[in-house]
């Protein structure tokens, strides 16, 4: 097949011309490793476009990526450095009228992705009268805006209708979760599936061949499919149930969801221009608002940060061989499996075989859900995990992670145990949620060699891993165990060591506020409520009974005995009372809420509280409450060196606790207070209900010195 290239006035993009077939290929390759939406970007699609819908004899237009991914979506430093509406209406009026030269230009014009399309590049490839995509799982596809606190700004809310539906558009808008190719082709995201690049490029020719003239269904004034069409009586009821289901999962935190809601119900009825004007505007007002300015900050640039461990230590020679994981619980079982996956040969120790037996359980179910592995595959996975009461299987592990019982002694026996077995050179890691590792490396040899490891339940899908680095630590030890946390998928965020670390001492925070607050009198339904309109991804009582009473007095417990202090409040009170009545949780099927009827709170709560209702309450009250407890422990945690950075507190917060995504974190919604009335504020609630209130010595200090934790938008 012989190809002519042909000249193009932009850099970042390729024009190629068979003259057997009449199409051309229109290849971006922007400077860097992706294809982002930029001003360069619309300018090399336009330069593209202008090279090939000038060449004598075209019949049709692939469009392709020359990078990895075909294009990751908007550039997010443009988006996050924008105050201004008016400027962000004309960079989207700029891409839709690019997006709609494609659709209308008289020519078949394919989108050929050989990589992930997200977002503004979805959105391009939705512009492309058909989309074939890499039969790979690695392949994703799809909107994520909202996930940003943005929606999609370049047709998405009014082209993907017509390919799903109304209800089917809305949910994966709202949803915001890519979809792999296999998936996407089944669900209508994509028309077609091709097996290797040459047979993505092959599919798009013969598709170009046989539609001489295709016209986009919105232009066709085609109806939407699923039978639901715009401006009825049938779209108004879904338009009313969607919004009411909306509204029971986001607590009206998110007015990004509501608005993609507004834009697909609202903009399809009028002509598809109206309605990419309807979504711009909505675009343009809340990419310029503080909430998608944090979003951003923390769940883009903060977690990207993250992920690739930037500023942290890295060393060449960081895989591990053999995992032995101790302790055959829930985390123990999930821990295997994520070590497994990774292709480590993992050994589980337990003393008793019930528990072992769970583990294995736990092991080959997750396995089973990754389906786009073999038969085979699967059975490989869980082949390298084995179950064991014996010390010596665990012998040459280069890596241990202890998940044992939260007792000091048990676990000072179990290090004692495992050390000498282990492989020259190994580290010792603990998933210890509160107790010092300072404390727990007493009785190890190699001190070095020692860290901690702390990750969240459930393993398996909790994105966070917190990496607890005293000051004996190697900088290798760390290294080694970030590799590991990438290997294994895990967002690191490295503190320093203490009681509780950060994690634990804000999550604990949390939930003894809300029970204090029941305690006083306040009704336990406002209250979980109250977390919920905060943004909060589950309210106090809930996630209290979902990690077990037992196991919180228990923590609370370890609290006392490590630091030497008491807490006399009156909501580790009515914890105990609680689980003197019998419900220790939900695993039992009883605690805070009544799980014959799981979203009713056992009502037999209110003949514990020995309190009358406050006559200061309601739903702001308890909101500042519940967040000035977690942010006055915050403080504590600053005070005492725990932290290495404020973005730290922000994605560790969000990704490991469920704290609101909606402020991009506990520093970045105490920015947007201002310090000095935060000060302020904490210092009257002290006074009025406890020192657990009181401002620390780094929140007082910024105060007064005018300082913030973010620079920027």
């Amino acid at each position: 097949m012989a190809t002519e290239t042909f000249p193009v006035s932009a850099p970042g993009v390729t024009v190629t011309f068979d003259a057997e077939d009449g199409v051309a290929v229109v290849t971006l390759a922007l400077p860097g490793k992706v294809n982002k939406i930029n001003p360069a970007f619309g300018a090399a699609l336009s330069a593209g476009l202008d090279a090939a819908l000038g060449i004598k004899g075209l019949k049709g237009v692939i469009l392709a990526s020359g990078h990895k991914d075909f294009c990751v979506g908007a550039d997010i430093d443009v988006v996050y450095a924008s105050r201004d509406p008016k400027e962000i209406l004309g960079v989207v009026g700029q891409l839709n009228a690019g997006y709609r030269r494609i659709e209308t230009c008289g020519k078949p014009v394919v989108a050929a992705l050989t990589g992930s399309a997200l977002g503004g590049g979805y959105e391009l490839a939705l512009a492309c009268h058909h989309r074939v995509a890499l039969d790979s799982p690695k392949v994703l596809v799809g909107l994520p805006e909202v996930n940003l606190g943005l929606i999609p700004g370049a047709g998405g809310t009014q082209r993907l209708p017509y390919l799903l539906g109304l209800q089917e558009a809305v949910q994966h808008i709202a949803q915001a979760q890519p979809v792999r190719a296999p998936k996407a082709v089944k669900a209508g995201l994509i028309d077609a599936l091709a097996a290797d690049r040459d047979a993505v490029f092959a599919a798009a020719r013969a598709w170009i061949a046989s539609n001489p003239s295709p016209k986009q269904p919105w232009d066709a004034k085609a109806p939407l499919p699923g039978g639901v069409q715009p401006g009825t009586e049938a779209a108004r009821t879904l338009a009313v149930g969607a919004a009411a289901f909306l509204f029971s999962k986001t607590a009206g935190c998110y007015p990004a969801a509501e608005a993609a809601l507004r834009c697909v119900f609202e903009g399809t009825r009028l002509s598809f221009e109206r309605g990419l004007e309807i979504e711009s505007r909505a675009f343009a007002k809340l990419a310029t608002s503080d909430q998608a300015k944090d979003m951003i900050r923390t769940l883009w640039f903060g977690k990207n940060a993250a992920d690739k461990q930037e500023g942290l230590p890295q060393t060449a020679d960081a895989r591990f061989q053999k995992a032995a994981i101790l302790g055959a619980g829930m985390m123990g079982g999930g821990l295997a499996f994520l070590c497994a996956k990774a292709g480590l040969d993992v050994v589980v120790r337990d003393i008793r075989e019930e528990a072992l037996q769970a583990a294995q359980a736990r092991v080959e179910e997750q396995a089973g859900k990754l389906r786009h592995l073999s038969a085979q595959e699967r059975a490989e996975l869980v082949g390298r995990v084995t179950f064991t009461l014996d010390l010596e299987p665990l012998r040459g592990a280069d890596l241990v992670i202890e998940a044992v019982v939260e007792n000091l002694k048990v676990k000072h026996q179990v290090i004692r145990e495992v050390e000498p077995l282990l492989a020259q050179g190994a580290v010792f890691a603990s998933n210890t949620s509160a107790i010092p590792i300072t404390r727990l490396a007493e009785a190890a040899v190699n001190k070095d060699r020692f860290i901690g490891l702390h990750f969240f339940s459930p393993v398996e899908k909790m994105p966070l891993l917190e990496v607890i680095q005293p000051s004996f630590t190697s900088e290798d030890t760390l290294a080694r165990c970030l590799s590991f946390g990438r290997a294994i998928g895990k967002t690191c965020v490295v503190v320093n060591d203490g009681y509780g670390f950060f994690t634990t001492r804000l999550f604990a925070a949390y939930l003894l506020e809300g029970c204090q607050l029941v305690a006083e009198g306040h009704d336990p339904v406002l209250v979980e409520w109250a977390a919920r309109s905060l943004g909060m991804v589950m309210s106090p009582l809930k996630v209290f009974d979902e990690v077990t009473l037992t196991l919180g007095m228990h923590a609370f417990t370890t609290r006392e005995a490590v630091l030497g202090e008491k807490l006399n409040l009156a909501g580790l009170d009515l914890v105990r009372a609680v689980v003197a009545a019998g419900r220790p949780g939900k695993a039992a099927g009883a605690g805070f809420y009544d799980y014959e009827h799981p979203r009713r709170i056992w009502p037999g709560l209110k003949e514990l509280v020995q309190a009358e209702t406050p006559a200061e309450t309601g739903v702001v009250h308890l909101q500042r409450r519940l967040m000035l407890a977690q942010l006055a422990e915050l403080g504590r945690v600053l005070d005492d060196g725990i932290l290495r950075k404020p973005i730290d507190a922000d994605v560790g917060a969000i990704f490991g606790l469920g704290f609101a995504p909606n402020t991009g974190g506990p520093l970045s919604w105490a920015d947007r207070q201002g310090l000095p009335q935060l000060v302020a504020e904490m210092d009257t609630m002290a006074a009025r209900y406890g020192a657990r209130y009181a401002p620390s010595a780094t929140y007082r200090k910024m105060a007064a010195d005018g300082a913030r934790f973010y620079e920027g938008p």
